[in-house]
């Protein structure tokens, strides 16, 4: 296989080099891979390529899927002897990650590019600024049902602090929640025989929770104890990270695309791609799916059985809300790499906006300034009304996202 230039293999098999070699210069940036082993230790022991050839190489295989190239150069099978267009979708949704992959060797080599431009190479739709006036709006609502005296801001962080799961009673509501969620989600759509999951506990990291999805139908969730996990978002991070979100999606398509039908470019998953926009989509909106638009009461439940107090109405109007003050997020992003504000100074905007504590805007903050995840917040922004109203209630749809080889574009014209 030759490192740059033209293509010697086939286009699957290139992509996938790209990606790790990719991830020899950026941490994280392959979020999982249970590929040919021999091709990952292949990359592991060269030198890392330059990012000026990797390109290269990137601009040489777009070239390949554009000229018709071999998908499989193994087997030379690129005949579309499955139903739907198969091949054609396959070429569509390699070269869409492809795209995302330049970006971030064009970024890698020094070259500079803007963050919209971005954002919408890698992810497949343009970050969009949210009016401060949707945010004042939200707050109107949120003042009639956060309890306390005093600003806004100030019974907000109060309230929301006090939501603070005891670390004790932590590893219990997680199992209590992923019991039901796992159910739910097996009745709807069915999972593989044999998947798993097992959670962890960690510190040191940017976000608040983290998939590792290690193949074979495994999935190991980590949850970030930096900050007191919440009874108002626990629901949210379990069902996100495991069912039916992201291990739900990663299980179903190994066996569903990469076991049944050797579609080996889905085993491996890459941040800065489409991929991640509607992976996060999907994962965000799973609880919805599952539970119901208010979810609250069957949370409520969860949490009582083990003596921990919530209250469902005011967390639902809460959840309401946070849908649009989540557009703080994306604002925060325009005012960190656009406008080159600092870091405190948005911290600040993101605080009062989102009605954060000091110590939670500081944190997304880190998150936005992560050399890995910078233009990240996107895939959350704009991935869950983009899945939502692809979605429209229709468990289907849903199943869909779960299975299929979708990108961004898809899920606009349905």
């Amino acid at each position: 296989m030759k490192r740059s230039g033209s293509i010697a293999s086939g286009v699957v098999e290139n992509y996938l080099a790209l990606g790790l070699r990719l991830g020899r210069h950026i941490p994280g940036f392959v979020d999982a891979y249970y590929g040919p082993a021999e091709l990952a230790d292949k990359v592991a022991l060269e030198a890392p390529v330059p990012p000026k050839e990797l390109v290269a190489t990137a601009r040489a295989l777009l070239g390949a899927i554009d000229g018709g190239e071999s998908l499989n150069a193994a087997d030379e099978r690129d005949v579309d002897d499955e139903p739907s267009g198969s091949t054609a979708i396959r070429r569509r949704w390699i070269r869409s990650q492809v795209i995302g992959l330049l970006t971030s060797a064009r970024i890698l080599s020094g070259e500079r590019v803007d963050y919209s431009e971005e954002v919408q190479a890698c992810y497949g739709v343009r970050p969009r600024r949210v009016s401060e006036e949707v945010f004042l709006s939200a707050h109107k609502d949120l003042d009639e049902v956060v309890p306390g005296t005093g600003p806004l801001a100030e019974r907000m962080v109060t309230w929301r602090e006090s939501l603070a799961i005891p670390p004790s009673k932590l590893r219990d509501v997680v199992q209590s929640l992923t019991e039901d969620l796992r159910e739910r989600t097996e009745l709807l759509f069915g999972l593989p025989d044999g998947e798993h999951v097992e959670f962890v506990f960690v510190t040191n990291e940017p976000w608040s929770g983290f998939n590792y999805y290690l193949g074979n139908l495994h999935s190991r969730v980590a949850i970030n104890l930096d900050l007191p996990v919440l009874s108002s978002s626990i629901a949210h991070i379990v069902a996100h990270e495991s069912y039916p979100g992201h291990h739900t999606e990663h299980s179903r398509k190994e066996v569903g695309l990469v076991r049944s039908r050797r579609y080996l470019e889905e085993s491996i998953f890459l941040v800065g791609t489409p991929q991640c926009l509607i992976a996060e989509g999907l994962a965000d909106l799973g609880l919805e799916v599952v539970m119901g638009r208010r979810p609250e009461k069957i949370i409520a439940e969860h949490l009582g059985a083990l003596d921990i107090s919530y209250d469902a109405d005011a967390v639902a109007v809460v959840a309401e809300a946070g849908n649009v003050l989540s557009g703080a997020r994306a604002n925060a992003c325009f005012r960190l790499h656009e406008d080159c504000a600092d870091k405190d100074t948005v911290v600040e905007e993101l605080a009062r906006f989102a009605l954060l504590p000091r110590v939670r805007a500081e944190k997304q903050v880190e998150f936005l300034t992560h050399p890995t995840w910078g233009s990240y917040i996107t895939c959350y922004v704009e991935g869950l009304p983009l899945c939502r109203n692809f979605v429209s209630g229709r468990s289907d749809r849903f199943e869909r996202l779960l299975s299929e080889q979708l990108i961004p574009s898809d899920l606009i014209a349905q």
